[in-house]
């Protein structure tokens, strides 16, 4: 694949679609009355968000549709792996964190992994969504978008569940940890 390009090769979309088809299909509860023939006409037409959308999945963050926006029609996708993305850890919040780091810098920071996939990082809202749709994040957690006047200050935010409770913490926007990855969503 030729991540400039930002397109997939036929065997590559062939077996990315087959993927969320059959996700969608075991997981029809995250997306009640919604149909998969549609969902994959809106990626058909969308190839630069079916790449994005296999950037999410080779990341580890097994993508699937959670709902409709009613307005524009568009379908809405976020990660829904049990525990954040492996392939998404180790992370600070953003590039102005990762720069900030005098030693010890991780190799990349969330913000700037969601951009380069074309997806957004999950507001605490869509979190605390995803939950209302299973257990997420109970050994885990994930950086949250934050706030200006938080980032401003330094800090970022982030979610986990614990004690089946969904949790809001602060953090220094530099810190990263094993645990800590982010969560995103793509609207098709």
């Amino acid at each position: 694949m030729d991540s400039h390009k930002k397109e997939l090769t036929p065997e590559q979309r062939e077996e990315l679609l087959s993927i969320l088809k059959a996700r969608f299909e075991k997981n029809k509860s995250r997306h009640k009355g919604l149909e998969w023939a549609k969902v994959q006409a809106k990626l058909d037409a969308n190839t630069e968000k079916l790449w994005s959308l296999n950037e999410m999945e080779r990341t580890g963050g097994e993508p699937d549709v959670v709902g409709q926006d009613k307005k524009t029609g568009e379908y809405i996708f976020y990660d829904c792996t049990a525990e954040s993305p492996k392939s998404r850890r180790s992370i600070c919040y953003d590039h102005e964190a990762l720069e900030a780091r005098k030693a010890n810098k991780p190799e990349n920071s969330a913000i700037q992994m969601a951009t380069d996939m074309g997806i957004e990082i999950l507001t605490e809202e869509q979190y605390r969504e995803l939950q209302t749709l299973g257990n997420f994040d109970t050994k885990t957690s994930t950086w949250v978008k934050t706030p200006a006047d938080v980032r401003k200050l330094g800090g970022a935010l982030f979610c986990d569940r614990r004690y089946n409770k969904v949790f809001l913490y602060h953090n220094g926007a530099e810190s990263y940890y094993a645990a800590r990855g982010f969560r995103g969503s793509l609207r098709v």
